[in-house]
């Protein structure tokens, strides 16, 4: 199965902050171990998100806002796309994780949907 593995943003990650030498050290020890394990398949960082936009869909409309927004709880500062057998692997790799932020983090792990998610649309269909 193949999940995607959130690292949500913290205050310091949305100021731009960059991790220490070590904790970045950590992480690619931690990141080449995924590669070794043939778990990993992506992995990005991203911006702050007063480098981003949102699209707000509402019927035809449109409504762009730019960034930054306020609330990180709800923001993601990086990710990484993982195959794994079970959702209960990824938790044992998770957990397995150094800490990704200077301060308390948080780390969400999504299944990803595959075409058999989609089998009941296509008899919906016929």
């Amino acid at each position: 199965m193949k999940v995607m593995v959130f690292v949500k943003a913290t205050k310091e990650s949305e100021a731009g902050q960059m991790p220490s030498e070590q904790s970045w050290s950590a992480m690619g020890q931690f990141n080449e171990t995924l590669v070794k394990a043939g778990v990993m398949l992506a992995a990005e960082g991203l911006k702050p998100s007063a480098a981003g936009k949102r699209v707000l869909f509402s019927g035809a409309r449109r409504t762009v806002t730019d960034g930054p927004f306020t609330e990180t709880k709800e923001l993601v500062a990086g990710f990484w796309l993982w195959q794994v057998r079970s959702i209960e692997e990824a938790v044992e790799w998770v957990k397995r994780c150094p800490n990704p932020m200077p301060t308390d983090s948080e780390i969400e792990i999504r299944p990803v949907m595959g075409p058999e998610d989609f089998a009941g649309l296509k008899a919906q269909r016929l």
